[in-house]
């Protein structure tokens, strides 16, 4: 059977065709960049991420997912080296379980304070142990995102000076080995539980207490079911805003840096709110009627760094890097 196409049918036929092969590149032009975190979107880090995202814009569509509803707490990192997610936020906890050196950057009293966290990973220092991530674990991190100085909230009203007092407290941790043990720093009784269940498991008893930076429990409202804050201080509390190796390897160079320098602008922004709300958030507590106060606090640094001297997790410590963390500006 013989076929007779016409010259309007032609161009159409043509027309279709050139589209075909037009749209998919189109697409391809503006990749999604699915993110996906534990926090609510009510937090700063929220915020974070939505200047990141409108700083991009250009070159990506950044999609995000908070509240663990695209991943579960501690399953991005695994997420990530797998090609399932694209950008995540990740606990340096979930990288010590894969690499053990790393349990140095989760040890209680480590950092001073967000200057001190922010010029380790601007320093030679951060940069070797950021490049052993991307070469052992596959995943490129971006920067530390700060989020306050973790503290103890309780719901009992027991007076806490020195980690004695923590004695047979049931405190929330997050699941892991790292968090674990530093929950033992301080004298608690960690017991495992994901963020979402921690405001039920302080409404019921399942719990004593949580250990949050205060916009965490502004933000979750934790505060409702405590009676009062023990100002630790024992973590300098931060992620990783990281990025899949295969997502991160297909931009230009160009790219690479524009969206680096991306991440940089919404970390420090994200950092410099949590310090004005830590501030706000203490003085807010003692108003609705919590107990805020600090204790012994040198008493908790010293039996948390002995805790962790003799934990099998300092073994792992590369030689001589406590030291000169300790002596970074």
């Amino acid at each position: 059977m013989d076929f007779k196409i016409d010259r309007r049918s032609a161009l159409k036929a043509s027309a279709a065709l050139a589209a075909a092969y037009v749209l998919p590149a189109g697409a391809q032009a503006k990749p999604t960049i699915r993110f996906a975190a534990v926090f609510s979107d009510k937090d700063i880090r929220a915020g974070m991420i939505q200047m990141f995202a409108k700083e991009v814009e250009g070159d990506f569509k950044v999609e995000p997912f908070y509240n663990g509803t695209l991943f579960k707490q501690g399953t991005e990192l695994v997420a990530l080296q797998r090609d399932n997610l694209e950008m995540g936020n990740i606990a340096p906890q979930d990288i010590s379980k894969q690499i053990p050196a790393w349990s140095i950057l989760t040890s209680a009293y480590l950092f001073r304070d967000a200057n001190h966290l922010n010029s380790f990973f601007a320093s030679d220092l951060g940069a070797q142990m950021k490049k052993m991530v991307e070469d052992e674990v596959k995943v490129k991190i971006l920067g530390p995102t700060f989020f306050g100085t973790r503290q103890v909230g309780l719901k009992p009203k027991k007076r806490i000076n020195t980690p004695a007092d923590m004695a047979g407290v049931k405190l929330r941790m997050p699941p892991g080995d790292a968090w674990q043990l530093l929950g033992r720093s301080i004298g608690a009784n960690p017991t495992p539980m994901a963020y979402a269940e921690v405001y039920t498991g302080l409404q019921t008893g399942a719990i004593d207490g949580q250990d949050n930076p205060l916009p965490n429990v502004q933000n979750m409202k934790f505060y409702e079911v405590m009676s009062q804050i023990v100002l630790t201080s024992h973590l300098v509390g931060y992620d990783l805003l990281s990025v899949n190796l295969k997502t991160w390897q297909s931009m230009s160079p160009a790219k690479q840096k524009a969206f680096q320098a991306a991440a940089d602008k919404a970390i420090a922004w994200s950092a410099a709110e949590h310090l004005k709300r830590e501030a706000e958030l203490a003085d807010g507590y003692r108003k609705q009627g919590l107990e805020v106060y600090a204790p012994n606090v040198n008493a908790f640094r010293a039996y948390a760094q002995k805790t962790y001297l003799g934990s099998d997790e300092a073994k792992d410590w590369p030689k001589g890097m406590l030291e000169k963390i300790n002596a970074l500006k």
